[in-house]
């Protein structure tokens, strides 16, 4: 993937971390490894996004090594040490030169050397020394990180040692983006665009899933995106009112409806689009009213998007606006049955990762790039809509970076079965 971002940023993003770091400590990332799919075939590699984040290197098997020992701080990235043989085979490994370009590091030693290394700075802070490592976890199930397995070593070794999660420190750094960031981000939601305009001009009844996938995946690997942020949802019908719905093998009928949830990336920035249409061409009444009334919702909760603002109140507008709509639709009775049509939260934080930050509490601040996704879900009609838009936190509001695909119904309609 190819890196746009200037390897400045990359050395201010470290200086900033590295003034967070207390006296006689450590903070040791790992870029992460290849892994096993079967036998002696593998996954495609993807990068730690923190070890990415404050290195622009998206290479494996890499350890970043920032130290701070009375008030120096040191830098340095453990590589791998170059095998002819092997060069043949999988290419040549990462050069120190071709490091230094990309992140602005200066400092560079192998890997071998990295056990050394770190028992040399832990000795030298005279047992006033800490670890500070990323030990974020999402599931009790998921395998062990490099981290979390360092973490054991380096307790088994040096006993005393405090080893402390650093995640705050990072959660703060990526949580406000920069003016580069933001341009990646919007690369990335100009070639969803395109794939979207080209599923929509295919789009007919009858068509499946995965054939509207196809296209979507075209348009990505036609604009060198090898790497999906996530999965896309492509439903049809009732497979809408699932939200995570993934098999994308099933007819979008004639009279479907079908909810588009995909988004490109951008050196890993990542888009995040929602649109429902009409396989079709053409919204029945109730579909329009349904539609209309998760627009609405929509708006005005990006209307409320402003410094100071939480993504917990965001919600909060968003409910309010599907309440008094599915009331008047005569599709609830009162407001606690709101939960039966829409079942999730209207936002979260973009940007390396999808869902970028794990932080629903922390108010709005200019830089911010959040999602605004409101949904309405009815089972029972086999109706499933969604209207996802990306957005910039603004110093007097917010800047809606998505706002070039199209989502009024007579916008939509027009591009519906129309090639070019």
């Amino acid at each position: 993937m190819t890196i746009t971002i200037h390897s400045k940023e990359f050395i201010n993003r470290r200086q900033r971390l590295a003034e967070k770091m207390p006296d006689h400590s450590a903070l040791v990332l790992f870029s992460g490894v290849v892994k096993t799919r079967s036998h002696d075939d593998k996954y495609p590699f993807s990068p730690d996004r923190n070890f990415y984040y404050l290195t622009g290197i998206s290479r494996s098997n890499l350890i970043l090594m920032i130290t701070k020992r009375a008030g120096t701080v040191t830098e340095t990235l453990f590589l791998q040490r170059p095998n002819e043989l092997e060069a043949k085979w999988t290419g040549a490994v990462l050069s120190d030169q071709e490091a230094k370009e990309q992140s602005g590091i200066e400092h560079f030693d192998y890997l071998d050397e990295w056990p050394e290394s770190f028992g040399t700075f832990v000795r030298r802070c005279e047992g006033k020394g800490s670890l500070y490592l990323d030990l974020y976890r999402c599931l009790w199930n998921d395998e062990l990180t490099p981290a979390e397995t360092f973490a054991e070593d380096a307790q088994k070794k040096y006993r005393t040692l405090p080893i402390h999660d650093a995640g705050s420190w990072l959660k703060e750094l990526r949580m406000v983006k920069s003016p580069a960031e933001i341009e990646e981000i919007r690369r990335a939601i100009a070639i969803t665009d395109k794939a979207i305009r080209r599923m929509w001009s295919h789009a007919r009844p009858g068509i499946m899933e995965y054939e509207l996938e196809a296209h979507y995946d075209f348009t990505l690997k036609s604009h060198g995106v090898r790497e999906l942020p996530y999965l896309p949802i492509i439903a049809s019908g009732i497979n809408a009112t699932v939200l995570h719905y993934e098999a994308n093998n099933q007819p979008a009928e004639d009279g479907d409806l079908v909810l588009l949830d995909l988004g490109a990336a951008s050196s890993y920035y990542a888009a995040d689009i929602s649109r429902t249409f009409p396989v079709n061409g053409r919204f029945t009444e109730r579909q329009k009213a349904i539609y209309q009334l998760v627009l609405e919702a929509e708006i005005k909760t990006i209307e409320a998007v402003k410094p100071g603002v939480t993504l917990p109140q965001l919600n909060d507008v968003t409910k309010q606006v599907l309440t008094d709509g599915l009331l008047r639709l005569g599709l609830i009775q009162e407001s606690s049955e709101l939960s039966k049509y829409y079942y999730h939260s209207v936002s979260h934080h973009l940007g390396l990762d999808t869902h970028d930050i794990p932080d629903y509490s922390t108010a709005m601040q200019p830089g911010m790039v959040i999602t605004i996704e409101p949904g309405l879900y009815i089972e029972e009609e086999a109706i499933g809509i969604r209207i996802e838009d990306n957005v910039l936190v603004t110093e007097e509001g917010c800047e809606v970076l998505s706002s070039q695909i199209p989502k009024k119904i007579e916008e939509v309609e027009l591009l519906i079965g129309k090639k070019e």
